[in-house]
Parts: structure tokens; C-alpha cells; sequence
């Protein structure tokens, strides 16, 4: 089987919303993905795009995806944040999710950043696995927080 790993394009947004919705599901939160497609597509391919994502490709369509936008911080500069990794569950155990990494990692260099940011479900042991075989600094320090706007 031929995996391509390239640049998501706006005719594939539909395609990654639904395997964001197999990630909520997973996570046990499927009922927070609210996002509309309209919303989904303008901010990535919009006039101003504010996230950018590869995905993975067989003869069959779009298995996988990486989606990430850049982060700032006062301390260190900018940073790729990955927002979102996932390989539907069929495809998993292909090293998809090391080709997509991989190509996260050199999407990085490209861009002059200095480190990539994500986050992990403390349960998610195979992501938890996944992400140690690089090496990532796991930190427990600090509470992840957000408000949100409605009602406000």
C-alpha cells in the first residue's frame, strides 16, 4: 500500500473534520467538536489562514492528518503548536503517525522554529509511547485553563 504525506488543501477539510470528530470521540468528547465547516475551511484557507496541517493519503483517500498553527511566546519565540495528530483506527500500526511527525519536524526546521508544543490526555498511553520515542519533554507543572466567550 502507497502512503503520501502532503500539504492539506481546502478540498480535504471535509475529510479532516471527520477524522477530527473519530479524535473527540476517542478522547471521549464527542460533543465538543462545534466547529462548522465553513468556520473549519476559512480559517485554514481563508485570507488569513491561522492553521496549517498535512495529511497522509492512500489509493483510498485521506487516513491521517497533523494540523498545527504557530505559537507564540514572550520567552522563546514562535513555536509550532500541534493542535491535532490522529490516524483513523484501521490504519494504525503503518508508521503513518512517525511519517507525519517527520514531516512536522522538517515543516518546523523550514520555518526557523525552535521547538514544537503539543498536549496529551494523561490516560493516552499509546500517544504518550508514541511521543517518548522522540524524546518530548512531558511537563506536569502547568494547568491547562480557557474561558469561554459565551455568556460573557
Amino acid at each position: 500500500m502507497e502512503i503520501r504525506i502532503r500539504r492539506a488543501v481546502a478540498a480535504d477539510c471535509p475529510r479532516i473534520l471527520e477524522l477530527v470528530k473519530e479524535l473527540a470521540h476517542y478522547e471521549k468528547a464527542p460533543a465538543e467538536v462545534t466547529v462548522s465547516r465553513e468556520h473549519f475551511r476559512e480559517s485554514g484557507f481563508g485570507p488569513n489562514p491561522v492553521w496549517w496541517a498535512f495529511v497522509a493519503e492512500t489509493e483510498t483517500g485521506v487516513v491521517a492528518f497533523a494540523l498545527y498553527y504557530v505559537r507564540f511566546s514572550t520567552w522563546k519565540g514562535q513555536a509550532m503548536y500541534l493542535e491535532d495528530i490522529l490516524v483513523t483506527e484501521s490504519m494504525r500500526g503503518h508508521k503513518i503517525g512517525a511519517r507525519l511527525f517527520d514531516r512536522l519536524f522538517e515543516e518546523a526546521k523550514e520555518k526557523g522554529f525552535q521547538r514544537i508544543c503539543w498536549q496529551v490526555l494523561d490516560w493516552n498511553e499509546p500517544a504518550i509511547n508514541f511521543y517518548k520515542k522522540y524524546n518530548a519533554h512531558f511537563d506536569g507543572e502547568w494547568i491547562n485553563c480557557s474561558v469561554s466567550l459565551q455568556g460573557h
